[in-house]
């Protein structure tokens, strides 16, 4: 099975052996670049040029999929796509050049199954959770214990769509970092209040390829060391870091310890709309998971085969509320009633 998640920095491809009831075992992944953020126009359109490099980067994960001979691919466009002014003429021409009809999850949607493979990964042991997620274009915050959350929420906080709004110099200057701050503080009120009502949650988790370099920059272990092994993110390492990394120029960042060129000018972004996110939760640590959304999908669509599968048979027990006493040799007792 095969999962194209057509985001704002690429489209990615994911490919994993799945069956219903076991995890999915990844077995290759590509990305190729959009860059799709920095070709969104003032009037919320996506230019000809950032058009032409996402098909180019589809049709591509397109062929991918199928020399690896791919059985099932779902393919889904983020917030970049969704939100855009033009991106139902995308959609149609994507379907047109490279045969894939992309579907547009919505923010909730992208929440909760991004919860979904959260609450997977950490099982039902890990109690209340509250997870955070920030991508390209937006930021989901979802907060529960059982397989639904109880509350999910997307915000227009991705990293890519707020340094191209804030963060115009590179590096930038005082007052652009300091209207960035503003604004996601602004926004963060919004939910942060309902989530504090929601009460505290048993553990904090964070997802995305942001969070993954953001707790490597700040001393997580490198990825090559497997996904069992326990990555963390301090907010006391947020503040060190940010002003470090504000005073650096993109290519600068690009050198820093898990860092990658494709996202380091917007690493920045992201560091900010996190710490953010931490204080306005009362955050001091939280742990980073290797499942997301991609991942969430394809448990989706495995839990999704298991329910058309044939269910037990179950008999109903039907007990009379004038049943006599059971029978001496009965297997079944019947404890007394407490008064």
């Amino acid at each position: 099975m095969g999962v194209l998640d057509i985001g704002s920095n690429s489209a990615q491809l994911q490919v994993v052996e799945a069956s219903p009831g076991a995890p999915p075992l990844p077995t290759h992944a590509v990305k190729y670049p959009t860059f799709l953020a920095e070709s969104i126009q003032p009037d919320g359109l996506i230019t000809a040029t950032g058009i032409d490099r996402l098909v180019e980067a589809v049709k591509d994960a397109a062929a991918a999929a199928r020399t690896l001979q791919v059985d099932r691919l779902f393919a889904f466009a983020t917030s970049a796509v969704r939100d855009a002014g033009n991106g139902t003429e995308i959609a149609a021409r994507l379907a047109r050049e490279t045969g894939i009809q992309p579907r547009f999850l919505t923010g909730d949607e992208e929440a909760r199954l991004t919860y979904l493979a959260v609450r997977r990964w950490y099982g039902w042991s890990a109690g209340r959770l509250l997870v955070l997620d920030i991508g390209g274009g937006s930021m989901e915050i979802a907060l529960g214990r059982d397989a639904q959350p109880d509350f999910a929420v997307s915000l227009p906080l991705g990293a890519g769509r707020l340094t191209k709004a804030f963060l115009q110099d590179d590096p930038p200057t005082r007052d652009q970092l300091r209207a960035l701050r503003r604004h996601a503080r602004a926004t963060l009120r919004e939910v942060s209040d309902r989530l504090r009502w929601e009460g505290d949650p048993k553990r904090v988790i964070a997802s995305s390829k942001t969070f993954k370099q953001l707790a490597r920059l700040t001393g997580a272990p490198a990825q090559r060391t497997g996904p069992f092994v326990r990555r963390t993110l301090r907010r006391s390492d947020l503040a060190a870091w940010i002003p470090r990394i504000a005073r650096l120029t993109t290519a600068e960042r690009a050198q820093l310890r898990g860092i990658s060129q494709s996202r380091a000018r917007q690493v920045l972004a992201g560091a900010v709309i996190a710490k953010a996110a931490m204080t306005a939760l009362d955050i001091k640590q939280l742990d980073v998971s290797p499942w997301a959304l991609r991942e969430g999908v394809i448990l989706h669509h495995l839990e999704s085969a298991m329910q058309q599968e044939p269910s037990l048979a179950l008999d109903t027990l039907q007990i009379s509320q004038t049943q006599e006493p059971t029978a001496p040799h009965s297997n079944v007792t019947v404890m007394p009633t407490l008064p």
